[in-house]
């Protein structure tokens, strides 16, 4: 039952109160989705008016954030710290830091920190979850702190080129303009970390490459960070040339989203082929994240657990017609 809840922010500040509530109270607008509730303003007063518990959590989100509020803050900083809310009483003590651009990235979730460990500790780490829990941005962010320690030589991204359900056609220009569309976002991701001018360099130089998967066969990859990006959509074959390709010194992460597998009908994914013969094998971690380390906009989490229902009520019904079909054989 829906209650309203009445909360004055103090000490009065007008500036902090124009950083927490965003341009036409965008930051505010985040809140109401995040925890399902409305709010309404007027100067420092706030009314709440939703479920007795999520306006609770909305009240105290908002004094965290006023709190933090003597800075801007932007749509982002309130998305993330919404994350940070949610899992603060699960967090780990230990926690990575990671030597990028970005002077306060860090695990936002206890998944996305234990991910961070264990890349650090093991050569070969599988993260796989749904889009948005940052499984290949952090893993980005690590190949690029590994770098700046000097504890690998180069950065190598890959990913499979398939097509997410609709047909590219025909693609003009060179290579690397043919395969850009499917590692664009391995491009965006390097930029955040290191800056445009710095990645184009290190590109120059080799140190770092962005290839498609196909072009990792025959190669012996020493001292060198590879990131496997969108492997869902790897064969049992072409997993197989990947995990092998690991040479000396070197360190490979895998990412990928079992719900979103774009491959022919028929063909069976190299990533869940590899999470059933792999789960076992020493040296090889495995991080699975949930629709709550989802870091994008709070509807994201939403919409990841709609479609896990959806696909929980359709497991269900296949297996009672499977059922029917064998009392009818009997």
């Amino acid at each position: 039952m829906a209650k309203s809840l009445e909360l004055v922010l103090e000490p009065l500040d007008n500036a902090r109160l124009v950083n927490l509530c965003g341009t036409l109270d965008e930051n505010l607008r985040q809140i109401e989705t995040a925890y399902e509730i409305a709010i309404a303003r007027r100067g420092e007063h706030f009314t709440l008016l939703g479920t007795p518990a999520k306006a609770q959590l909305a009240m105290e989100a908002l004094r965290h954030f006023y709190a933090q509020s003597s800075e801007h803050l932007s749509v982002d900083d309130i998305q993330l710290g919404l994350v940070e809310l949610a899992n603060a009483a699960d967090m780990p003590q230990k926690a990575p830091t990671l030597l990028t651009r970005k002077a306060d990235l860090h695990g936002r979730t206890p998944r996305q920190v234990q991910y961070l460990n264990q890349i650090q500790e093991f050569d070969i780490t599988f993260g796989i979850g749904p889009a948005g829990t940052g499984k290949t941005f952090l893993a980005v962010a690590s190949a690029v702190d590994a770098l700046e320690r000097e504890h690998v030589e180069r950065i190598i991204l890959t990913r499979p080129a398939v097509e997410a359900g609709e047909r590219l056609g025909f693609l003009p220009g060179d290579l690397n303009q043919k395969v850009d569309p499917y590692l664009r976002p391995l491009y965006d991701a390097l930029n955040d970390l290191l800056g445009f001018e710095r990645v184009g360099k290190l590109f120059e130089r080799g140190i770092i490459e962005i290839a498609p998967l196909a072009f990792m066969r025959g190669r012996t990859l020493n001292r060198a960070f590879i990131i496997l990006d969108e492997a869902q959509n790897t064969t049992p074959e072409q997993m197989k040339m990947f995990l092998t390709r690991i040479g000396i010194g070197a360190k490979a992460v895998v990412t990928g989203d079992l719900t979103q597998i774009d491959l022919p009908r028929g063909n069976h994914s190299g990533l869940r082929e590899a999470c059933d013969i792999l789960a076992s094998v020493r040296g090889i971690a495995f991080t699975e994240f949930l629709k709550e380390d989802v870091v994008r906009h709070p509807l994201v989490a939403r919409i990841v657990e709609a479609y896990e229902q959806m696909n929980k009520r359709r497991d269900k019904a296949a297996r009672a017609r499977n059922k029917e079909r064998t009392n009818d054989d009997e």
